[in-house]
Order: C-alpha cells, then sequence, then structure tokens
C-alpha cells in the first residue's frame, strides 16, 4: 500500500504537474466529479472511522448511525449556500474570501487558525491509529509514525493535489475493503445477518431514536443531526482541506456533483462501520475484551477483532491493517497539501512577490516543511483521549467559530470586520472554555451512558476485571459543581454549535452597532436568491432539451405541403 501509494506521486511528477502552480495547488482546475467525490470522503473519515467509529458502535449502539442525516444537512448546504459563492470568485485558498468580505486581517486569522486546527487533527490522526495497532499486532509504534509521515510527504510534494486525490481514491478502497472482510467473516463466524440483529437487538445496542432534549446526553437525535450537522459543515463548507478539492473540479456542476457523490461514499463508509461495530458486538457479547483487559483502549477493539476472527487467513489481517493506515494517508495527505496552499496564498503571494516558477517551488517546499510539523505535532495525541471524540471536539473548537464568521459573510449583508472579529474572539474563547474543561473534568458514566459489557464468558474475569473497574470510578469525581455537572458535561458535538452561534450572533450584533448597514457589499460575495433558483433554472433547461430530443418538431414546410396535397405519393401525403 505505501509502495503503490509513493507510485502514484512519481507518476503525477513525471507528467510536470509541478510546472505550474495552478497545475500543482488546484490540479489546473481539471478534476471531473468521481475522484473527488472519494477523495472528499476518504479525507476526513479515514483512520477515525475505521477504528473509532466501529467501537463507538460497540459501547454506545447504534446512534451514531444518525450521522447520516447530518451529512445531507451538511452537504445540501456546502453545495447550495458555500459553494457557489467560492466558485465565482475563482479563489484558490478558502481564507481569501475573508479577506475579500473583511479586511486582510480577518483572512491572516482565518488562517492561522486553519493551520492550528489542522496540525492538531493531524497529529491525532498519525499517532493513535499507529498506538492501536502497535499495542495489538506489535507494530513498531515510532516506525509506523515516521514511515507513513515519510510516504505521505514523499506523494504529496512530487504530485500535488492529482496525487492527493487519486491516492484518495485507492485509499477509500483499501478502507472499505477491510471493513467487508470482517463483516463477511462475522457472517460465516454467527449464522448470518439475522443472527447479528438479534445480538444486538438482546444487547441493547438497536436504540436508535432518543429524542431527549437534555444537551447534556452524549448522543441523542438532537446532539448528533443538529450538533453533527455544525461539526462537519465546519469541514465542508469552510475547511480548506475539503474546499480546496471541489473547486479544483472543472466545472462548477462536477464541483456540485461531487459533493453529492460523496455523500453516497459517506453512507456507504458509515453503514459498513456500523455494521462492524455491530458485529464486534456479536462476537465478543459475552466476553469484552476492553473490560477484560485484553486491550487497554476501545480504539483497540477493532485490531484485536482482526486479529481474532482473520488471523489464519493470510493477507486479511494485512488488509485492515493497510486500510487503517490509508485511512491515516489519505487525512495527512490532504492536511500537507492544504497547509502548503494557504501558506503561498495568504501568508507569501499577498507580501512577496515570485514568478509562478519559483511559487511552484515554494509550494514543494512547504509540503515538505508541514510533514515534518505533522509529524513532530503526532506526540500531542497521546494526551487528547479517545480517538474519535478527540478528533470531532477539536472541529468543534477551532472550526465553530470560522463556520460563524464564513456564514456572517454569506448571509448578512451588514456584516463587517468589526463584528467579524469580535464574534471570532468569543465564539472561540467560549468553545475553548467548554472543550478544555470536559476534557480536565469528562462527563459523569450518568452522562454518557455507555452500554452494558459482559465478562461472563472470560476465563480472565477475576483477576482483571476489578482493576479496570477501579480506573473507572477513580476517574469519576465524587463531587463535581454545577459548572462541572451542567456546562462542562454538554455532548462533544456541540462544540461546534456553541462556537458557531456565539460567532454569529455576536458579531451580527457589534456589526450593527458599528455602521454595517451603511456598507455596500458586492453582491457576488453574498448568496443570493438568483443561486438557489438557478439550480432548477439549469435542470428544466435539461428537461426541456431531452424532451426536444426525444419529440423532435414536424418541420413546418413538409406540414403544410402535406396539407394541401402538394405531394404526389397519397400514402405521403396522408
Amino acid at each position: 500500500m505505501l509502495v503503490f501509494s509513493a507510485i502514484i506521486g512519481i507518476f503525477f511528477a513525471a507528467k510536470g504537474v509541478y510546472k505550474s502552480q495552478n497545475d500543482y495547488v488546484m490540479a489546473g482546475r481539471s478534476l471531473t466529479c468521481w475522484p473527488v467525490a472519494l477523495s472528499l470522503t476518504a479525507s476526513f473519515m479515514s483512520a477515525v472511522t475505521v477504528l473509532g467509529t466501529p467501537a463507538e458502535i460497540y459501547r454506545f449502539g447504534i446512534a451514531f448511525g444518525l450521522f447520516c442525516f447530518a451529512y445531507t444537512i451538511m452537504v445540501l448546504i456546502s453545495a447550495e449556500v458555500f459553494l457557489p459563492v467560492y466558485y465565482r470568485l475563482h479563489i484558490v485558498s478558502t481564507y481569501e474570501y475573508l479577506e475579500l468580505r473583511y479586511n486582510k486581517r480577518m483572512r491572516l486569522l482565518g488562517t492561522l487558525m486553519f493551520m492550528l486546527l489542522t496540525i492538531l487533527y493531524t497529529g491525532i490522526v498519525i499517532y493513535s491509529p499507529s498506538l492501536a495497532l502497535s499495542q495489538v499486532t506489535g507494530f513498531q509504534l515510532w516506525g509506523s509514525v515516521i514511515s507513513t509521515g515519510i510516504v505521505c510527504t514523499f506523494y504529496c510534494t512530487l504530485g500535488g493535489l492529482k496525487a492527493v486525490v487519486w491516492t484518495d481514491v485507492f485509499q477509500f478502497i483499501l478502507m472499505i475493503s477491510g471493513f467487508l472482510a470482517v463483516i463477511f467473516r462475522t457472517l460465516v463466524i454467527k449464522g448470518g445477518f439475522d443472527a447479528i440483529i438479534d445480538d444486538a437487538r438482546n444487547g441493547g445496542r438497536l436504540r436508535f431514536w432518543d429524542f431527549n432534549l437534555s444537551p447534556l446526553r452524549r448522543h441523542t437525535v438532537w446532539t448528533v443531526v443538529v450538533g453533527g450537522s455544525f461539526t462537519w459543515l465546519g469541514i465542508y463548507g469552510v475547511n480548506q482541506s475539503q474546499v480546496q478539492r471541489y473547486l479544483a473540479c472543472k466545472s462548477r456542476l462536477h464541483a456540485k456533483l461531487s459533493l453529492y457523490l460523496n455523500l453516497l461514499g459517506l453512507f456507504v463508509t458509515l453503514s459498513s462501520a456500523v455494521f462492524s461495530g455491530l458485529s464486534m458486538y456479536s462476537i465478543y457479547k459475552d466476553c469484552d475484551p476492553w473490560t477484560s483487559g485484553f486491550v487497554s483502549a476501545p480504539d483497540q477493539l477493532m485490531p484485536y477483532l482482526v486479529l481474532e476472527i482473520l488471523g489464519d487467513f493470510p493477507g486479511i489481517p494485512g488488509l485492515f491493517v493497510a486500510g487503517t493506515y490509508s485511512g491515516t494517508l489519505s487525512t495527512v495527505s490532504s492536511s500537507i497539501n492544504a497547509l502548503a496552499a494557504v501558506t503561498i496564498e495568504d501568508l507569501v503571494k499577498p507580501y512577496f512577490k515570485a514568478s509562478d516558477t519559483n511559487l511552484s517551488r515554494i509550494s514543494i517546499g512547504m509540503n515538505l516543511f508541514f510533514g515534518a510539523v505533522c509529524l513532530a505535532m503526532a506526540g500531542v495525541a497521546s494526551k487528547m483521549g479517545g480517538l474519535l471524540q478527540a478528533a470531532l471536539s477539536i472541529f468543534g473548537i477551532l472550526g465553530g467559530p470560522l463556520l460563524g464568521i464564513f456564514s456572517m459573510g454569506v448571509l448578512l449583508p451588514f456584516a463587517n470586520a468589526s463584528g467579524a472579529f469580535s464574534g471570532l474572539v468569543c465564539g472561540f474563547l467560549i468553545t475553548l472554555w467548554v472543550g478544555l474543561g470536559a476534557l480536565k473534568y469528562p462527563p459523569s458514566r450518568e452522562k454518557t451512558m455507555p452500554l452494558h459489557l459482559s465478562t461472563a464468558g472470560c476465563r480472565k474475569y477475576n483477576v482483571t476485571l476489578t482493576t479496570t473497574l477501579t480506573t473507572i470510578v477513580r476517574t469519576t469525581p465524587a463531587q463535581r459543581s454545577l459548572l462541572h455537572e451542567y456546562w462542562y458535561s454538554l455532548s462533544y458535538l456541540y462544540f461546534s454549535l456553541i462556537g458557531t452561534m456565539v460567532t454569529f450572533l455576536v458579531g451580527a450584533i457589534v456589526s450593527a452597532m458599528t455602521g454595517g448597514f451603511r456598507q455596500t457589499v458586492e453582491s457576488r460575495l453574498l448568496f443570493g436568491k438568483e443561486d438557489f433558483i438557478e439550480n432548477f433554472v439549469f435542470w428544466k433547461s435539461k428537461w426541456v432539451e431531452l424532451f426536444e430530443r426525444l419529440h423532435p418538431k414536424v418541420n413546418p414546410e413538409v406540414s403544410e405541403g402535406a396539407v394541401e396535397g402538394t405531394t404526389d405519393d397519397t400514402e405521403g401525403g396522408k
């Protein structure tokens, strides 16, 4: 897998993608919808999904599957509100919009927040899967981390965005293959789909619709659908790593199609991860490896399962390991490429004059530099806790305020730079407060509501269970203040919602108070009704064109001749 990914980078380097800055960073804006759709799916549904989501389903049930509604809302808003504005501006860096809409200071702040967010997230993606796999499979931890970082940096630097997109396609296929191997083997072991579903039902894992309005409950319909929509919109709507891909499409239609096709990819990935989690529970319903001490963290459950049920099949455990590392590569390559792009567009080009050739060389240097930075940041992830929750928490804390200022700019004609700056600062401080508080004072088990895990069938029950339960009790404080019990216990999926709403509301109020209604904003910077209506106009024209092809108009001269009897052929006249 590593070798093939490197070869893709060499292939596109041989085609000369680095000769032009536009070709290197934006693939010449010539990509079609299919590879971009798979790349979008792979980039942020990577190792987090492969290891974190099945463990989530195993411990908490299938409520996480409600993310399918959040993904739908997110794609609709990204494709119909943000994409039309970005595409007509012909921008490379998403944060260039902030300068066009507000000023250079807001562009710089947005860029720096994105860089911080991406480097932290990439550290989690590199380190956590490597840690989980090393502890279960015996892989060398830092050997895996370093080899992943080096290969990823190699093909990003050589092949530019085209190499990143096409390696994502290859890596997405590997990730799905790893899931399918687990699912099919479990179906054979358990004797069919019905047995797995019955085990999940008896274990309480099939509770899907929880309409409890409490924001303290970890996963309900409201936290997942509402909070999850804002969390992922902060990624697909304003994050450079995702926006750069669909803006590299050859037309706006292909860009929109890439998002909608990506939605299908998200559904496939989520379904595979959810059923893998149910398969895991069906296998371990009588002997939980985590509680009984066979693994030390939930993120290790999936590789442990693979070794146990697929260890006798040569190459198949390796397929899963390759799929997991594919997830890491797809995310890291997207991050490195995006970091290099915003550095050139937001920090170099506005302040330094350079030829197109020199910019390409600087881009190559930036890819190398950020590859090293992300590799160095991998150690920070060891302090972040659970893989899935930590990743989404970071996106909420930093992505929510960024989504707020972009939403203000696109939707509010009276939003100005003073309001955007005030809203961004307030939104960031509030989400940082609740995020760090939740990290230091984790919610109690009554809030997270993990489901029962049995150890009745474990041979090591008496040896390990006592230690594990003692650790769990010790990490939950006996006395908690109201601040700890309520504010720090908010569902992590609401972090992005809080950041977005605080930023938006504070920004709107300050803008109105500082003369926002007296300013004039170019219509191309705003989402207008014509952007919405254009979809109907486009598809109406396609339907009319199709109708005319199926029902061509009769030639008027022939019709007139037929009526007047000008033809000698009786049958023709009739």
